[in-house]
């Protein structure tokens, strides 16, 4: 019988057995933290709409499989011992121990996060943070990665890596949490944690088929996907931080402002970089940037005004845009820039809250977590905290999934790493025997009796790309460059324009 009863305002009480102690726990904070869970899940899913729309299309399902697949394991490893290596009571300043094993005696008592919550709330909460990391993390493996290692690889990574990085930050006994590192949602064990895992994923796959040719330069092949997966992610980010408040109150109305103008301020800025260089409204650079500008945002989002959250949002759409380029300077594929939007943004975020946080922004929750502030508050030695819990996250998520890819390595069956034909005939099908679009089957059909016949010319399917006869392989990075050419009328004139408008004036001579 669960030792519980309401009051009459619907209330529950849960008189505390050893001293007496009596706890009340509102009715519009659960409904609020449990509304923010559904919230946080819809981004799961988001997350791989936005990866599959930035790949080829050949690869496109496997990210979405991904985002769920990740979301089964980390719920189950977060029943088995995944809540109690994090968020036991019994913990050291590392890792939890094994107290809540199976989620035994996880209900009715208070919170290690609020009192003003029961322990099965906050754990379903927290269930959604650690679903979403990985797979921020493991979109590194996009159009190389096999996926039945992925699956070992998540369960291991979210035991080893995610859940001591949520201990030490969120866990009152953890050791960045007693030093005082401020961290409202996530910056570090979410966000500078995946990050950094993808730069370390992408460092040991190694390069695609044709890395540094034409053949990887393409454009994303369903923008639509990426601005589905945004809405997802923006519209889940409210949970995401307005929820970590773990009560319905201002505090929590003030991370959702916030949040919404770090989204927005990053979104205009990183576009705006982008005009410079190709002058087109992207909307994949939007869609990036409010990423970024959500990512930095997080770690602040309880502590910073309104103000502060537009610098947020310039500072993350400007650095993250540029951090994009490390992947060229330092020789590595992480072709969804998950380094530069997530962990750069992470450190970001980490940083910017160590000078503007304050403690009367803190304060709108009644007071229930006291915090000193940032440089805004004279207290200056927040940034040292703030530094040091970043450098901390990003080195020992770097060492420790290096670790486990490498352990991996060598178990019969447990690589990553993809065969060159299944890269070249994409992991949808190698890996999964489905595609995102039917027709992508059909090319390949197209293709193979083409082939068999002896005629290829006529209906090529190139490796990464399907074409038409001699069409080019299309050019650019993540946004689209033209191609130019000449085309000739009917009559022998001739006219310039893309390879697209070529196909329609050579589609009128055929019609003539």
């Amino acid at each position: 019988m669960v030792n519980i009863t309401y009051d009459t305002s619907g209330s529950i009480q849960w008189v505390d057995p050893d001293d007496g102690s009596l706890f009340v726990y509102n009715p519009g904070d659960i409904a609020w933290v449990l509304a923010s869970t559904a919230l946080v899940w819809i981004m799961i899913p988001g997350v791989g709409f936005f990866y599959s729309g930035l790949l080829r299309r050949k690869n496109a399902l496997s990210m979405i499989w991904a985002s769920m697949m990740t979301l089964a394991v980390v719920s189950f490893q977060w029943f088995f011992w995944g809540f109690s290596l994090a968020f036991s009571d019994t913990a050291n300043a590392y890792i939890g121990d094994l107290r809540y094993f199976g989620l035994k005696g996880v209900l009715e008592k208070p919170s290690i996060g609020s009192l003003r919550i029961p322990s099965i709330v906050f754990c379903v909460f927290q269930l959604m943070f650690a679903a979403i990391t990985p797979i921020l993390a493991i979109g590194a493996i996009a159009e190389r990665g096999r996926l039945g290692p992925i699956m070992v690889f998540v369960f291991i990574w979210t035991t080893i890596v995610y859940d001591p990085i949520a201990c030490w930050t969120w866990n009152s006994n953890g050791w960045s949490y007693k030093l005082g590192g401020l961290d409202f949602a996530g910056g570090t064990p979410v966000h500078i944690s995946s990050g950094t895992a993808a730069l370390a994923i992408s460092i040991y796959l190694g390069k695609r088929r044709g890395y540094g040719t034409e053949r990887l330069a393409y454009k994303p092949h369903n923008t639509t996907y990426v601005v589905l997966g945004t809405v997802f992610l923006w519209f889940g980010w409210f949970g995401f931080n307005g929820g970590s408040a773990l009560a319905a109150n201002l505090r929590a109305v003030q991370a959702c402002i916030v949040t919404n103008l770090a989204a927005s301020v990053g979104g205009l800025t990183w576009m705006l970089w982008d005009y410079r260089l190709e002058r087109k409204w992207s909307a994949v650079g939007f869609c990036s940037g409010a990423i970024a500008g959500l990512v930095a945002i997080t770690p602040a989002s309880g502590f910073v005004g309104s103000p502060a959250a537009v610098l947020f949002g310039v500072m993350a759409g400007t650095l993250c845009n540029f951090a994009t380029q490390l992947k060229f300077i330092f020789g590595y594929d992480d072709c969804l820039d998950i380094f530069a939007s997530h962990a750069i943004g992470g450190v970001i975020g980490n940083v910017l809250t160590g000078l503007f946080a304050q403690a009367s922004v803190a304060g709108f929750d009644g007071g229930l977590a006291p915090i000193d502030g940032g440089w805004l508050d004279h207290h200056y030695i927040q940034l040292g905290y703030q530094i040091a819990d970043s450098v901390a996250g990003m080195s020992y998520s770097f060492v420790m999934t290096t670790v486990i890819l490498w352990i991996l390595h060598f178990i019969p069956g447990m690589r990553l790493r993809a065969s060159e034909e299944a890269e070249i005939i994409g992991i949808d099908d190698a890996e999964m025997g489905e595609f995102a679009y039917d027709y992508v089957g059909i090319d390949l059909a197209a293709a193979s009796a083409s082939h068999a016949q002896g005629g290829g010319a006529a209906h090529d399917y190139r490796d990464d790309v399907h074409s038409h006869g001699d069409m080019p392989l299309p050019a650019g990075g993540r946004e689209p460059r033209h191609v130019h050419t000449k085309a000739l009328h009917h009559d022998g004139s001739s006219v310039e324009g893309s390879v697209v408008e070529k196909r329609e004036v050579d589609a009128g001579v055929a019609h003539a």
